[in-house]
């Protein structure tokens, strides 16, 4: 089969991490909903607390103010997000850099997503900041999501550098 070419078979590795990424999300956010109540605070080192916190928008809070609504807007557009991985990973699993960063990127958006039916929010815990300025709390969905987009990125800039 050519390199690249659509094969079912080539995507399972992809799916089995994102399922890892969905599972050690899930988990974590158990921990914390089990151990934390909301605005709860560990101080861990001088740049990092774990604390409970609730996120009802998009990124960095977006949205958070609407009155519920966008909790379907963000479940639609995670699973339409969720949908056109698959047929990506289906159409490109033997590109390895490309399947990793997609399959990340779902793990982490499937983790939002069943946070969002469960509980109308995102559940988040990871707090960093430096000088009294906190970047806003974040968790393991986000940050496979980050991390898939980093390596998209990655993955264009070494396929144009190929084409050269």
């Amino acid at each position: 089969m050519a390199r690249g070419a659509p094969s079912s078979a080539g995507m399972w590795p992809w799916l089995g991490w994102a399922v890892i990424v969905l599972a050690l999300d899930q988990f974590t956010k158990t921990l914390i909903l089990g151990f934390y109540r909301l605005g709860d605070a560990t101080h861990v080192t001088s740049f990092f607390n774990v604390v409970r916190a609730h996120n009802s928008g998009a990124a960095f809070s977006l949205l958070a103010w609407g009155a519920g609504w966008q909790r379907w807007l963000f479940i639609g557009i995670g699973m339409a997000a969720v949908l056109f991985i698959l047929w990506q990973l289906r159409r490109h699993s033997g590109q390895r850099l490309f399947a990793f960063a997609l399959s990340s990127i779902m793990g982490g958006a499937i983790g939002n997503v069943v946070d969002r039916m469960m509980h109308g929010y995102v559940v988040d815990f990871l707090d960093f900041h430096l000088g009294g300025r906190h970047f806003p709390a974040f968790n393991l969905a986000d940050s496979a999501i980050t991390l898939g987009a980093a390596c998209l990125i990655l993955d264009e800039l070494l396929r144009v550098r190929r084409g050269r």
